[in-house]
C-alpha cells in the first residue's frame, strides 16, 4: 500500500538529508498523529508541494506531532509540457469538484475564469476566500493522489486576459459540443503551458469563442456526450495524460 503523504512547511524539509531528523507539526501533525494515528516504526511521505518528497521513518509519535528520521529524499522534475485547466466560475460547487479531480488527473495549474455566463462572482473578499478554497482543495488532493507537487492556483482573468494568455501558450483548447476536432486526435508540444478552457453551465459564448480562436485556441470536442463543467476539464485531462504521461 502506497505511504501517506503529508505537506510540510518549505522551510522544515528544505535541506533535509538521509539520516537527518524532521518534526511534522501544525495541522498537518495532528491529522497524522491524531486522526490517521500514523505511530513509531510507521513510514511516511512529507512533500513540500514543489517537487520534493522525502521518505521517512516514524521515530516517535505525540497528539500533535511526529518525529521523524528520513530514509529517502527525492526531488521531482516539473512535468512537461505542462497542463493548465482553466475553469469557468460555476455553482453548486462544480468547479471545486472539477479542480479536485483534474488535480487526481496531473494537473500543473488550475485557472479561475469569470466568464460571461457564469452565475457566481468572485469579488473582493468573497473572492479572495473562493481562490483560498480552492487552494485548499487542490492541496487535499495532491496528498489524496501522492503528488509532491501541488498545482498552482492562478489568479481569476476575464476572457480578454484570458485570451492573452491563450497567445502565449503552447497549445490552447477550448472544449465546445458543436466543435468537429476531437481533443485526442491532436498532436501535443514537447514543453510549454497547454491550456485546456471549460465553460460554465450555460456554456460558452460565440464572441468568447471567436477571442480565443482569435488568439491561437483550438476548439474541440471530448466525444458524443455532453459534459457538466465539473467533468469536463478533469476528462480532458486524462486524455492529455493519456497520450502523453501514462505510459
Amino acid at each position: 500500500m502506497t505511504l501517506p503523504l503529508f505537506l510540510a512547511e518549505p522551510a522544515v524539509v528544505a535541506h533535509a538529508t538521509v539520516g537527518s531528523r524532521v518534526v511534522l507539526d501544525g495541522a498537518e501533525g495532528r491529522h497524522a498523529a491524531t486522526v490517521r494515528r500514523i505511530a513509531a516504526g510507521e513510514q511516511v511521505m512529507l512533500a513540500d508541494g514543489a517537487g520534493l518528497r522525502l521518505t521517512c521513518a516514524v521515530v516517535a509519535a505525540s497528539k500533535a506531532e511526529l518525529e521523524l528520521s528520513v530514509v529517502e529524499v527525492c526531488r521531482e522534475p516539473e512535468s512537461q509540457p505542462r497542463f493548465v485547466l482553466v475553469q469557468a466560475l460555476a455553482k453548486g460547487d462544480r468547479d471545486d469538484q472539477a479542480i479536485e479531480a483534474a488535480t487526481e488527473f496531473g494537473v500543473d495549474e488550475v485557472v479561475p475564469w469569470q466568464a460571461s455566463r457564469s452565475i457566481v462572482q468572485w469579488r473582493g473578499e468573497r473572492g479572495d476566500k473562493a481562490r483560498r478554497k480552492w487552494q485548499s482543495t487542490v492541496a487535499g488532493a495532491a496528498k489524496q493522489s501522492r503528488r509532491a507537487r501541488v498545482p498552482v492556483v492562478g489568479e481569476l482573468v476575464t476572457t480578454k486576459t484570458l485570451a492573452t494568455r491563450i497567445g502565449g501558450a503552447a497549445a490552447a483548447y477550448v472544449l465546445h459540443e458543436d466543435a468537429t476536432q476531437s481533443l485526442a486526435a491532436q498532436a501535443l508540444p514537447d514543453d510549454g503551458d497547454v491550456l485546456v478552457v471549460v465553460g460554465p453551465e450555460g456554456g460558452i459564448t460565440a464572441e468568447e469563442v471567436a477571442a480565443f480562436e482569435a488568439a491561437g485556441a483550438l476548439t474541440v470536442r471530448l466525444g458524443d456526450t455532453v459534459l457538466r463543467s465539473s467533468s469536463a476539464g478533469p476528462a480532458a485531462l486524462a486524455v492529455l495524460s493519456a497520450a502523453s504521461r501514462w505510459r
